[in-house]
């Protein structure tokens, strides 16, 4: 869940340099701050199961798999954001700040009852505006539902519950999705 840690507008230099110290992850938008809660277990634990299948994939190819910690900086309407997706892939050699990520290929975020309206409004319209993503995953905990979303012509939803596997094009990679949810 997200709540505003203050309401009047802060620069990005402060906002940078007050997440230096901070032991509480904030996401930047705009000039605007929000606190990150915590997670629960079974959040972590998909993160892990995606994270490590995704690595595992991704491993002697140009790409890099992030977890949790490394925030997504991009622009909108000239006003900048940084999120801290639950993962992120890069494969763009220009990303090389050691703090985040500006040219991302996939976006996975993990819904909670608390994050869920966000990830699925706000950080769609979002994350859907940086040019370099091709795909972006909502994996949700209740009811056991993966939507990923392809750029084409224009952004369209492929859903996947129950049994199957997950396809995640931009990378070529497919995974069962009772091993997403693994030890949940």
């Amino acid at each position: 869940m997200q709540t505003a840690a203050k309401t009047e507008f802060i620069s990005v230099e402060d906002y940078l340099a007050a997440e230096e110290g901070s032991e509480i992850r904030h996401e930047y938008l705009g000039g605007l701050i929000y606190a990150m809660a915590g997670e629960t277990r079974a959040h972590g634990i998909i993160v892990l199961n995606l994270a490590f299948a995704l690595r595992r994939h991704l491993r002697g190819k140009p790409c890099e798999v992030h977890a949790k910690d490394i925030r997504v900086n991009f622009d909108v309407r000239n006003d900048e954001y940084f999120y801290y997706p639950d993962i992120v892939v890069t494969c763009d050699k220009r990303d090389n700040h050691p703090r985040w990520i500006r040219f991302p290929k996939l976006i996975i975020e993990v819904l909670s009852e608390s994050t869920e309206r966000i990830d699925r409004r706000e950080k769609f319209f979002a994350y859907t505006s940086i040019s370099s993503l091709e795909e972006y995953v909502l994996i949700g905990q209740e009811p056991r539902e993966i939507t990923v979303f392809r750029r084409s012509n224009r952004w369209k939803a492929e859903r996947f519950s129950g049994g199957g596997k997950i396809v995640l094009a931009s990378l070529k990679f497919s995974l069962a999705s009772a091993l997403v949810y693994e030890g949940v």
